[in-house]
This record gives C-alpha cells, structure tokens and sequence, in this order.
C-alpha cells in the first residue's frame, strides 16, 4: 500500500489539450445562477449569504478546473469545508444545495489531469470535508453511505477514463516508433542497393584501367567514363532518398509525411540497371492493376533487395530474371539468377530479414533458396486485399 501511494505521489499530471474557454465560462455562470436561484427562491436554505458564498466558490472553481484541478478542488470543498464548521459553531441548520453536484465534475477533473500528488492532496481535502459533513449533518448512514458512493463513483470514472487516454497513448507511441523502424528499414535497404551498384561501378573501372595495354596512348579506356557517370548517378540517388528519409526519421511530429512509395514502374526501372555482366530482365503479367501503395513498394523492395543480393552473392550469373504475376486473389514476385547460388548454411542479411519482416507485416509469404536451375529463388506472395490497419 505503502509503496503504491509513493508511486501515485511521482506520477506526472497529464496535459490538458483545452485550457479554459468559452465552455468553462458558461458552466461557471450557469452554477452561479443556480446557486442564487437556490438561495433566493427555496425556503429550507436557511442561510442565504452562505449559499451565495457557495455559489461564488463553485463558480470560481469550474473556471479554472482544466488549469488548476487541486486548486479547483481547494475552492469548492475548501468552501463547504467552512460552512459546515461556521453553521456547527453559530449551531445553524446545515445549508444544503442541489448545486453542490457540481463538485462531481471538479473531483472528476482532478483525478483525469491532476498528478498523482494533487490527488493523493485533493481526496485528503474531500475525505475531511465528507467527514465534517456527516458530523454535522442530521441525516442518517443511509444518506451518508449514498454520499460516498457517488464521490467514489466521479472519481472512479476519472481514473478509468485517465488511464484509457494513458494506454491509448502508449500505444501511439510505440506506433510512432514502430514506423520510425519502418523508415530506418527503408533507409537500410534503399542505401544498400545504390552503394552496392556505386561499389560495382567502381570495381569495373578498376577492371577497365587496369586492363589497359602497355605502350596504349594516355587516357582513360573505354567504358570508364561510363562506370563514373554511373557511380554518380547512384551516389545522386543515394544522397536524396537518404536526405528525404533522415528527414522522415527526424520528425516527431505524428503528421509526418513518410517517403514516397515505389511502384511496378520501378520494378520495371531495375532492368535498365545493368552493370556490364549481369543482365536483369523484368516481367509483368496477369492483373497488376488496383494494388494499394503498400503493396507495390513491399514487391519493388523485394525485387531491389533480391537484385542487390544476386550482384554481391550470386558465383557466376549472368541473368536475373525478375516476374510480378497478378492473380485474383494474390500477387506473387520471383527473382532468380542463373548462378551457383549461395551455401544454404550462409547467414541471412539485414536485407533478407527486412525483405521477411515487410511481407509479414502485409499477410504474405517469402521463401528464399537455391533454384532448380542452380541459382537462387527468391519468391514472394502477397494478398491483394491487406489486412486492416494496412
């Protein structure tokens, strides 16, 4: 118990997201207008000056409930707090008002907003006051135990209500960073392809410089300037799908824009990426129409990635075949190269396990090894109508 009531102590209070308004202005003249119309108009108030007292505190208290809930609660039951001792000494009838339901919605406020010391502060004030009320009251337990019920029931609700916003919350966050995860995935996969093309390029200028005949006029040989106008062209690429993603990573915001999907064009793109000796060739056929974005970028990051993977890993290919096939109910990708293939015992690469994870995450299925033809067969499945929330 002990240790419940520390941890209730440290806990913060929650952000409000309206400060006072217009709303809380009209609640407050509507509760100081009850209050005079209740100590003007009914007879059983016996002390008219106490009620209009009641009906300031009360008013007071329910404009400034959503920036000072303690201080709200202070107020009002500070207020009857001190009308019930005053009518005990001057031993006056007790002043009773139907306004005085209004202390509800302040209880209610303290406990969704407040932090856990104004609270623990706050329900201290209203147990005392509830005790002198039941003191100083002539009705009996009945009424009392009613009394009780119902401040038990405000606050109750308030703390359901606090700690459902609390959840909701938490599962925002972690939404948050479940799609930051997402762009860094994205940064991994779309970075890799490019420096692996940039690599390549340079490799082959290498091959081609070296390559040059003793005695050959200077300059550089054929096909050299064409490796460096490529390299450049992926290094361009690289810097500014990672500027737009960083960016992407960096905001914090929950209407971030995330980085525009790839489509089949793209897919289609992959075959004009040749570099030398390895040719890529691109098929599309059956009902590629009416693909959600989601789904086309997860076929086209399985496409780049299995491409990548083919020009680092795949021992003498010359060809990847790449094909989208749109069927009615799903939509599958394969990409094999003609190859050696790759050991089965190699441990998987963060590409592979990103390629696995974006299936996943849209209900389908990735199956990853040697070829019937000695390659390697990367082939994917996805279901054209996406589970919701995707």
């Amino acid at each position: 118990m002990l240790r419940a009531a520390k941890l209730m102590w440290t806990e913060p209070a929650l952000e409000h997201p309206h400060r006072a308004g217009r709303l809380d202005l009209v609640l407050a003249a509507i509760v100081l207008a009850a209050a005079a119309l209740e100590a003007l108009l009914r007879p059983d108030v016996s002390w008219p000056v106490a009620a209009m007292a009641l009906g300031f505190a009360f008013a007071a208290a329910m404009w400034i409930r959503r920036r000072q809930p303690l201080g709200a609660v202070v107020v009002a039951f500070g207020a009857l707090l001190l009308v019930d001792l005053a009518t005990t000494v001057l031993a006056a009838a007790p002043v009773v008002l139907w306004t005085a339901a209004a202390v509800l919605v302040l209880l209610y406020t303290l406990v969704r907003w407040g932090s856990g010391r104004d609270i623990i502060l706050g329900a201290g004030l209203v147990a005392l006051e509830y005790a002198v009320a039941v003191a100083t009251a002539t009705s009996g337990l009945q009424e009392a135990g009613g009394g009780a019920a119902v401040l038990l029931l405000a606050a109750t609700v308030g703390l359901a209500v606090r700690y459902r916003a609390v959840a909701r919350a938490q599962l925002i966050e972690r939404a948050k960073l479940q799609e930051r995860e997402l762009f860094a995935r994205e940064l991994h996969d779309t970075i890799a392809h490019h420096v692996s093309a940039i690599a390549i390029q340079a490799q082959a200028g290498l091959v081609l410089a070296r390559s040059a005949p003793p005695g050959a006029p200077p300059g550089a040989p054929p096909g050299t300037s064409e490796a460096l106008k490529s390299i450049e062209r992926e290094a361009a690429l690289a810097l500014s799908e990672m500027r737009t993603m960083v960016g992407g990573l960096r905001r914090r915001s929950s209407q971030a824009t995330p980085p525009a999907g790839h489509t089949l064009t793209d897919i289609e793109n992959l075959a004009d990426a040749e570099d030398g000796w390895l040719r890529v060739d691109v098929t599309l056929r059956g009902d590629l129409t009416g693909l959600g974005p989601s789904l086309e970028s997860t076929l086209y990051r399985a496409a780049q990635e299995s491409v990548t993977n083919a020009r680092r890993h795949a021992r003498g290919a010359t060809k990847v075949a790449v094909a989208v096939t749109g069927r009615t109910a799903e939509v599958e990708l394969s990409v094999e190269d003609d190859g050696v293939g790759t050991p089965p015992s190699a441990p998987p690469g963060f590409g592979l396990v990103g390629m696995a994870e974006r299936v996943h995450l849209l209900g389908g299925e990735l199956t990853a090894g040697p070829s019937s033809g000695h390659g390697w067969l990367v082939r994917v499945v996805l279901p054209r109508e996406l589970r919701r929330g995707q």
